[in-house]
């Protein structure tokens, strides 16, 4: 397969990229290369693949140039996009213009190819927003969901909460309708909590990254709330097989949205369970300080995976603590990448 993945050099593209490499297909890049990080994930996939994938510096911003790419693609895996809800406050526009009109503009792209590519869309749990609805009980070390011992399902309303939450959830919502209106064949993703390799994560995006790149580096750690916040989490590896699953049963998948995650079988508190897995990785205590929950900071989300193992023959296989192992052993052998500037 011929396969297009926008944003391909940030931390989930270029570990998809790497994937579908190994697996023998052709693929190409689409990326602005503005993230930290993103030239050396491209430097590191013409490394590990040569020669590498395709390139084409672009954004998603600009219709045309995405249209040329989507051309003679089989697949569009479609993960480009503004990440942070603390951006999306600051400058909602550039939020709105990176995250809703570039999906618009890739779902348009896939659609005047004339050849029906696969469409998949990574979209976010924040399309549930605060789940004020949810009753939640605080054990511990943890709170946990008083009700939904296998997390939240796809048929939870939408409440989308942030300028992030509403642009995401826009173009979450446009996926879904290509596929009704227009026949393409999409998928939508509402991912929770991925981590992994190759991860350059910062405090509002990418946490586990975040967490253990303070803890490798001897960066100050502030945890906001009490630390017992829950969040299933998936390895990227786990992930990858997820579009590749997908992407093979796409006759059924096409259409469908999809809560992908570590489901209630891998999960984390934020920091009271986070914390001592890094600090045993670490050999070290690791000093914090707390600060106030954020506007917004749910409690508990964990995903029900049930209907993505059910559709796509897909479960998580990595656990918590080797992922958190694999990642923390990526950051040592690369701490370079992390000098403060």
């Amino acid at each position: 397969m011929r396969l297009l993945i926008t944003g391909g050099a940030g931390f989930i593209g270029c570990n998809l990229a790497a994937y579908f490499m190994r697996a023998g297909h052709a693929v190409t890049i689409f990326d602005n290369f503005s993230r930290r990080g993103s030239e050396a994930n491209l430097a590191w996939l013409q490394r590990e693949r040569a020669p590498g994938p395709t390139v084409v510096p672009g954004d998603v911003r600009d219709a045309e140039a995405i249209t040329r790419a989507a051309r003679e693609q089989d697949a569009i895996f479609h993960l480009a996009g503004q990440v942070a809800v603390t951006t999306s406050v600051s400058d909602p526009r550039r939020d709105f213009e990176d995250n809703a009109l570039g999906t618009f503009n890739a779902l348009e792209a896939a659609r005047a190819s004339g050849r029906q590519p696969i469409f998949i869309y990574t979209s976010t749990n924040k399309v549930y927003g605060g789940m004020e609805a949810a009753r939640v009980v605080e054990g511990e070390r943890r709170y946990a969901f008083a009700d939904m011992p296998n997390g939240v399902p796809e048929s939870w309303p939408l409440d989308f909460h942030s300028p992030y939450g509403c642009s995401k959830g826009s173009g979450d919502q446009y996926v879904r309708d290509y596929a009704r209106i227009y026949g393409l064949p999409t998928v939508v993703f509402r991912q929770s909590s991925i981590y992994g390799p190759r991860q350059f994560g910062i405090e509002d995006q990418g946490w586990i990254a975040f967490l253990a790149i303070c803890a490798a580096t001897g960066q100050p750690i502030t945890i906001y709330g009490d630390g017992k916040q829950v969040r299933d989490i998936l390895y990227i590896d786990d992930l990858a097989r997820a579009f590749e699953c997908a992407a093979q049963r796409i006759d059924r998948a096409a259409g469908q949205v999809y809560n992908i995650g570590g489901g209630p079988g891998r999960t984390l508190s934020i920091w009271s369970e986070t914390g001592p897995l890094l600090e045993k990785l670490a050999g070290r205590k690791l000093p914090v300080r707390f600060a106030d929950w954020r506007p917004g900071d749910q409690r508990i989300y964990v995903s029900d995976i049930a209907r993505a193992r059910a559709d796509l023959d897909w479960t998580p296989r990595v656990a918590p603590e080797d992922g958190v192992r694999r990642l923390w052993d990526w950051i040592q052998a690369n701490l370079t990448l992390f000098q403060l500037e």
